[in-house]
């Protein structure tokens, strides 16, 4: 045989060897297909929804878990879940979930599912150009399916699901609708899992890191999902020479300026307004916002407190009024559970809202506002700001039903109230108690330039169920109220 075509079938040996290797019969079966039933809520009409059925991926993991995205199962009401190589379908439960960062944990009621089948492990995070493999079961097939591609960028990415930054991975393998919650596979090990793609875009994908899934696991070891550490202030760069100037701050170095701080941040009690952070665990922070967290690659700064859980300190040095200041920060977990904007996305839950006479009321919420066809400015851009003390959640007027008492008002919609009879409130179920429990004549609406809605209160309670059986809406009020 000629001595090249030798060399080309040693090389071609070789090469089908790699591949065998990376599509292991073990990692396929361990790769997982998720069945979807979700209830989707109509935000628009909070006491409607629809069914809906889909697809995604996920992967067996340690403790005969199932790990894919939160947004494949996300509002579910019944999941199944199928094994590479097997027909047989099998009832599966949420077991843990983080909507922020697009991670669940499912559990397998039947534990014969995992009869054949060994747990992958974590890996480390990746390099620029190193090579991965997505498993997974994408549109176009019932089959798993195998892409490779390369990790092309690493940085803070917004995620889609939550709309929060978190460390992402770039990867140019393909990607597709089903894909998302299976895993990518670096030297049989997981490294991250697939999330999300850019649309109208050659395969730019985009995987949570296994850093990011691995502070997820470690943060549920407790009992307690906690999620990523809030900072709860707003910042700004400073770049601008003449800034830095008025600042006292070197034009040679970076940081980041305190604006504001919410009432329940972790660093209310430390920090201050005009405060500039100039370096994070002694990290130090560029003029352009990012930290470098490996040699010539940059992400945000929020980089070096979400490698953190709640309960960890971490040290900031501060530059105030021109002086250098070291300051330790507990970071809280109360704050896991406050609201760090006025309108939160919700997941997993009706709507909440109540009807009086056809008026029709609702918390804000970013599910509401994305709904919607009209830009609703002024609303989407009071919805970003900190909550306070006193005032917890916007409270809108959603709609007005047509009826004989509401004429004149039917065309009202998504308009912000302020007052209730001239009293304050601080969220919907305040509002809800301060509307229910009047016994005045009316019901006074006020927003914050003093215009009025009044509803006759008697005559609103008097049309309740004939409204019902009008517009075909099981209950006056949401369950949660």
């Amino acid at each position: 045989m000629n001595f090249f075509l030798k060399l080309l079938l040693i090389i071609g040996i070789l090469g089908s060897t790699v591949d065998a290797s990376e599509t292991s019969p073990k990692i396929e079966n361990s790769i997982v297909k998720i069945y979807t039933v979700s209830k989707q809520p109509n935000y628009l009409e909070p006491w409607n929804s629809r069914t809906l059925r889909s697809n995604g991926s996920g992967s067996i993991i340690s403790g005969e878990r199932i790990l894919t995205n939160a947004h494949v199962v996300a509002n579910q009401t019944f999941l199944e879940v199928k094994k590479y190589g097997d027909t047989k379908r099998y009832q599966a439960k949420v077991l843990e979930v983080s909507h922020e960062i697009d991670l669940a944990l499912l559990e397998v009621l039947d534990k014969h599912f995992f009869e054949d089948t060994k747990p992958l492990t974590f890996g480390t995070l990746p390099k620029m150009q190193d090579n991965v493999t997505v498993y997974g079961y994408p549109m176009g097939g019932n089959t798993i399916s195998i892409s490779r591609g390369i990790v092309s960028r690493i940085e803070h990415n917004r995620y889609a699901h939550s709309g929060q930054s978190f460390l992402s991975i770039q990867i140019d393998a393909a990607i597709n609708p089903g894909n998302s919650g299976g895993p990518t596979i670096s030297d049989g090990k997981i490294v991250g899992v697939v999330m999300q793609q850019i649309t109208m875009s050659q395969n730019i994908g985009y995987m949570v890191p296994v850093d990011v899934v691995e502070h997820f696991l470690k943060d549920l070891k407790d009992g307690r999902h906690d999620g990523f550490p809030r900072l709860g202030i707003y910042t700004e760069k400073i770049e601008n020479p003449t800034q830095k100037e008025y600042y006292k701050l070197d034009e040679k170095l970076g940081g980041i300026l305190v604006i504001a701080i919410m009432h329940n941040s972790p660093f209310k009690d430390v920090l201050k307004k005009e405060d500039i952070i100039t370096a994070i665990d002694g990290h130090k922070i560029e003029s352009d916002g990012t930290v470098a967290f490996r040699t010539n690659q940059y992400t945000h700064f929020k980089y070096y407190i979400d490698i953190h859980q709640y309960g960890d300190e971490v040290t900031l040095d501060i530059l105030r009024k021109g002086k250098k200041i070291v300051l330790k920060v507990r970071l809280s977990k109360d704050a896991s559970q406050a609201n760090f904007t006025y309108a939160k996305q919700e997941y997993d839950k009706m709507p909440s809202y109540f009807m009086l006479g056809g008026y029709v009321f609702s918390p804000l919420t970013k599910n509401l506002l994305n709904s919607s066809p009209q830009p609703h400015l002024p609303l989407r851009y009071g919805a970003t700001k900190f909550p306070t003390k006193k005032k917890q959640e916007i409270v809108i007027l959603l709609k007005v039903l047509a009826s004989s008492l509401s004429r004149g008002d039917h065309g009202i919609g998504f308009w912000k109230i302020d007052k209730v009879n001239s009293k304050s409130f601080k969220d919907f179920g305040e509002f809800y108690r301060l509307v229910m429990g009047n016994k005045d004549k009316h019901i006074i609406l006020e927003d914050e330039d003093g215009s009025k809605i009044i509803i006759d209160r008697e005559k609103a309670l008097g049309i309740q169920e004939i409204l019902l059986k009008r517009y075909s809406i099981k209950s006056v009020k949401s369950d949660d109220l």
